[in-house]
């Protein structure tokens, strides 16, 4: 049986998010751009560590290797220049990663490429940048330094907040204006009006097509909604994805609890999440990006 056409989701990343280029950063901040290009020139054979975002880009490529469709694709975005660009791109094929495209803007800010390769999501170090991308439409995060080495099962798992993030932020907007009474009082009279789409709406919606192209139950994927929200709050998301036609595997409603160790114990691969403070608590337990979108980072 051949398998269902797939829409393929388009990655873009920057260097720093995928290599650990710390220790080159360090040398371009303390010694300047000149000492910079020739530490990384002198060492452009060295393969970089992985950096934060590389055990997620793996994953993804790796289901290439399992369609016969190519459902995902990796463009790298870098403010290095051709020249300092070709250790990351040697160290690219050293770990063996598909990835082919890339634009090094020679300290210029990528972003703007980002619509123009049709990426459906950025992933960056630099917080200004992945605003940008917010701006433009495109689902975008900040990854976060780590105190995790990455999974190393071969399941992709991949976790996201609610609102501001898969929803519009406007319940959000109700409970920083109102308060918690306020906003529960609004979910249950809005309960059956599914919530707008937020900036990754589109992101979880090609997983799932992904997923699809699996036999039922064998797909090597799977995502989950970590959400603040508890009972009786929970139910108009429950409805929303419903109205969507979007299925999610796993939903922890959490009621405001810490959500490090649930992440910890889906197991996740990555999470995203709008507000800095639950940013701050995953990282200690998984890769995390902050989203910068929504009434609480204005």
């Amino acid at each position: 049986m051949s398998q269902p056409s797939i829409d393929q989701l388009v990655i873009a990343i920057s260097s720093r998010a995928l290599f650990d280029l710390a220790e080159s950063h360090r040398v371009y901040e303390e010694e300047g751009l000149d000492a910079y290009q020739k530490y990384q020139i002198a060492r452009e054979e060295e393969p970089l560590q992985p950096g934060d975002a590389f055990s997620l880009v793996r994953k993804l490529l790796h289901l290439n290797d399992l369609l016969e469709e190519s459902p995902v694709e990796v463009i790298l975005l870098s403010r290095n220049s051709a020249d300092t660009g070709l250790r990351v791109f040697n160290s690219v094929a050293h770990y063996g990663l598909d990835i082919s495209r890339a634009a090094f803007c020679s300290g210029d800010s990528p972003y703007r490429y980002i619509s123009a390769f049709n990426s459906h999501l950025f992933l960056s170090t630099d917080g200004a940048d992945v605003r940008q991308a917010l701006e433009l439409g495109v689902a975008a995060a900040t990854i976060l330094p780590s105190n995790t080495s990455g999974t190393q099962q071969e399941l992709l798992k991949i976790a996201f907040d609610g609102d501001a993030v898969l929803f519009s932020d406007e319940s959000e907007q109700i409970y920083k204006d109102g308060g918690l009474r306020a906003f529960t009082d609004n979910e249950i009279e809005a309960v059956d009006r599914p919530l707008s789409g937020g900036p990754f709406k589109p992101v979880l919606a090609a997983l799932q097509q992904i997923q699809m192209a699996f036999p039922v139950g064998e797909a090597p994927l799977r995502t989950c909604l970590v959400t603040a929200r508890s009972a009786p709050a929970h139910e108009r998301v429950i409805k929303t994805l419903r109205a969507w036609n979007i299925r999610i595997d796993e939903s922890l409603f959490l009621g405001g609890l810490d959500k490090g160790e649930f992440l910890q114990a889906f197991d996740a691969d990555i999470f995203f999440d709008d507000q800095e403070a639950h940013c701050d608590s995953a990282r200690n337990h998984v890769a995390t990006g902050h989203v910068p979108h929504g009434v609480l980072n204005v």
